[in-house]
């Protein structure tokens, strides 16, 4: 349990240094290693419906959208369709394409019955590069992680 400790104290003082309202944020690849050590823990994927399906998906992910596409509507029932996935003990790590909309998920998630949160930084697709385009700076398929489409 070493490894595990060890990635996830680093999540924490990150967290600390971010300020942000939840337990510690993870590089994508630091989420794949708590994913594989941490007993029952989940991997919350909050992008839409459409990056799902035009994107890639993570096998094994819980997939809940944070909001609709193409509205932009925000999931009304968004922690009731997590606590039917998680119970309030799990550890959470929640992904989405860049890491904003999994800020704001970890966040509401903290506030309810969860208290073992954390957002992955880069998320799915990481930051735009010069050219506007994301997939080439960051992120959980640029690390080589498993993805499909």
């Amino acid at each position: 349990m070493g490894r595990l400790t060890d990635l996830l104290k680093l999540a924490q003082e990150r967290g600390r240094e971010l300020g942000v309202p939840y337990a510690g944020a993870l590089t994508p690849q630091e989420a794949y290693e708590v994913w594989q050590l941490a007993p029952g823990a989940k991997l919350v994927d909050v992008r839409t419906r459409a990056e799902w399906d035009w994107v890639g998906r993570i096998p094994g992910a819980i997939e809940i959208e944070w909001q609709s596409y193409p509205d932009n509507k925000a999931n009304a029932h968004f922690l009731p369709q997590l606590k039917q996935q998680a119970d309030g003990e799990a550890l959470l790590m929640f992904l989405c394409r860049s890491g904003v909309r999994s800020h704001q998920a970890a966040t509401l998630a903290s506030q309810g019955a969860h208290s073992n949160c954390y957002n992955v930084l880069e998320g799915f697709e990481g930051d735009k590069d010069a050219n506007g385009q994301r997939g080439k700076i960051g992120g959980w398929r640029r690390a080589g992680l498993p993805w499909r489409s």
